[in-house]
């Protein structure tokens, strides 16, 4: 059964709920918690005027080491054990997918758990679907936890 569990949060409502169904399956298992939080350092925002991308990359970090902080304390109520890690994108052609699909490839994950916010249309086009990318790449299970329609508002 699932032992390596690695969960991808992004500071969303739909990742915690992600991250609370990884510790669920983890308390059942006896098994740990690997959560990852990918900073995305690949340019982005190119023609939306000036930005600094060494303060923008920061602000990331700082968002992951909350959403990891997060992921930590979830599993110490529930007992589970947890290791947490930021990784970042590689430059040029990385994204968030291959990135989270070589952490747990590095870590021999048993099972994947993200948050997919189900978007359809051109909402999905325009934004593209880390969920559907880490599925189609992946080399374990990958559990989808859907958010609601709230979480999409938020």
């Amino acid at each position: 059964m699932y032992k390596k569990i690695v969960v991808a949060v992004d500071g969303s409502q739909t990742s915690r709920q992600a991250a609370q169904e990884a510790v669920k399956m983890a308390s059942l298992t006896s098994g740990t918690v690997h959560a990852v939080f990918v900073v995305d350092t690949t340019p982005f925002f190119s023609d939306a005027g000036y930005y600094d991308p060494v303060v923008l990359t920061e602000a990331l970090r700082n968002d992951g080491a909350r959403a990891l902080e997060g992921v930590q304390a979830l599993c110490r109520e529930a007992g589970v054990a947890c290791t947490v890690e930021l990784i970042e994108t590689e430059p040029l052609n990385d994204d968030i997918a291959q990135a989270l699909n070589r952490c747990a490839a590095r870590i021999g994950a048993e099972l994947v758990v993200l948050g997919t916010h189900g978007r359809r249309g051109v909402k999905r086009l325009m934004l593209g679907s880390v969920a559907e990318r880490v599925v189609r790449m992946a080399a374990c299970p990958v559990l989808l936890v859907r958010g609601s329609a709230t979480d999409e508002a938020a």
